[in-house]
Order: C-alpha cells, then sequence, then structure tokens
C-alpha cells in the first residue's frame, strides 16, 4: 500500500478525519464540511504518530537532504514538527500566527540564524493561507526555505496555485483522493457517498476561487 493510502487509513481508524454528510462540521472560517480533520489525534497513538515521522523524515531525507532546520506551524504542526526535527537530528524552530504582544515579541520561536535552509512541517493544508504567512514570516528572518511538507491537503488548485506563487514547494503524505478511496474501502463511507462528497469539494473550490478573487 502507498503512503498516501496508509496514512489515510491511519487517520481514518483514530477518527483524527471524520466523515459525516448528514451533519457536517463546521470550519474556523465558517464553511460547511462534511470532512473534519485534525491531525493532533495522532500524538495520542504512539504506533501513528511513529509512523507519520518516519513518513515525514525518509520524505525530507530524500528530496531536502540539504535541510539544516526544521519549522513547525503553530498549533497544529509544532509537536509533529519537533519530533520530526528530533528523528533527524536538526535543530527545530516553531512560527506563531502572528508575534507575541509581550516578552520579545517573537513570531519565530527558538534560535534561527539567517541563511539557514529550512524545511517547513505542517499539519493540514486547506487554502493554505496560514502555511504560506508561516513560509514569509521565516524568509523575512533570512531563512531559506526550501519545501513544506505536510500530513493531509484537500488539494485545492486554488491552493496549490498560491504555493506555486510563493515559490514554495509543497509535497503531502496523504490528500483527498486516497482519503475517498481508504474511506469506501474501509466501510467509513458508502459508493453513493462519493458523489455527494465530490459535489462538496467541487463547490469548495469554487467558493475558495471567489474569495481569492475578492482578497
Amino acid at each position: 500500500m502507498e503512503t498516501a493510502q496508509q496514512v489515510a487509513q491511519r487517520l481514518l481508524q483514530i477518527n483524527a478525519i471524520k466523515l459525516s454528510l448528514a451533519q457536517p462540521f463546521t470550519w474556523a472560517s465558517g464553511w460547511q464540511s462534511p470532512i473534519y480533520c485534525d491531525n493532533r489525534r495522532a500524538l495520542a497513538y504512539p504506533a501513528v504518530r511513529s509512523q507519520l515521522c518516519s513518513a515525514f523524515a525518509a520524505l525530507i531525507r530524500a528530496k531536502y537532504s540539504d535541510a539544516e532546520v526544521i519549522a513547525g506551524v503553530a498549533t497544529g504542526a509544532i509537536a509533529h514538527g519537533a519530533l520530526v526535527a528530533d528523528r533527524l537530528g536538526l535543530p527545530f524552530v516553531y512560527v506563531r500566527a502572528k508575534a507575541k504582544e509581550h516578552g520579545l515579541q517573537n513570531r519565530i520561536e527558538g534560535e534561527l540564524a539567517p541563511g539557514r535552509r529550512v524545511v517547513v512541517v505542517e499539519d493540514l493544508i486547506s487554502t493554505g493561507g496560514s502555511s504560506l504567512s508561516a513560509v514569509a514570516a521565516l524568509r523575512e528572518a533570512g531563512a531559506e526555505v526550501l519545501g513544506m511538507v505536510a500530513i493531509f491537503s484537500y488539494g485545492f488548485a486554488a491552493a496549490q496555485k498560491s504555493f506555486e506563487q510563493a515559490g514554495c514547494a509543497l509535497t503531502t503524505l496523504s490528500g483527498y483522493a486516497a482519503l475517498i478511496e481508504q474511506a469506501v474501502a474501509l466501510g467509513y463511507v458508502q459508493p453513493s457517498d462519493v458523489a455527494p462528497l465530490q459535489r462538496w469539494r467541487a463547490a469548495t473550490e469554487q467558493h475558495f476561487n471567489e474569495q481569492l478573487a475578492k482578497s
């Protein structure tokens, strides 16, 4: 089984990803979704968090062998990023959504010297806005961002376009297609549910495109 299918299967099994067409979830943006992803649940399952860490480490060794620092995006990817940094024997920093309003007023926590080559770890990519904000903060601090790796992505074309425009390569362990495939195979949804899920994804894609056009 490919990594994408393995990761999707594990996330479904531990309820890190939930699907509910009858009672959709409300995202932070207010958008209604039949899919809710909370990859922090993986931290409670040693075998799953180890699997994710191993997959990240293998990906970074293969694609970014010259990485010098691992950066996690707060808050969901702090723990995952720290685990990966430890596995690779690399320094770790994390990036806040915004700078602290007290103390040193840091946005980047940890020690990051200018010019260091950084791989960013994220837990979830939807529109990519908050993730790319972290990339921008690292670049402003003088880091060379090699790319971003994430556990899961909805695969929206708008997000991919945003990453391309920002000049930041994005690689994910799993994504929407693998999720739906495994959800059907494992009985989390019925084959008849696939079409409504695809319609939701298309509508969400259109919604995000309209939001980007207004920004």
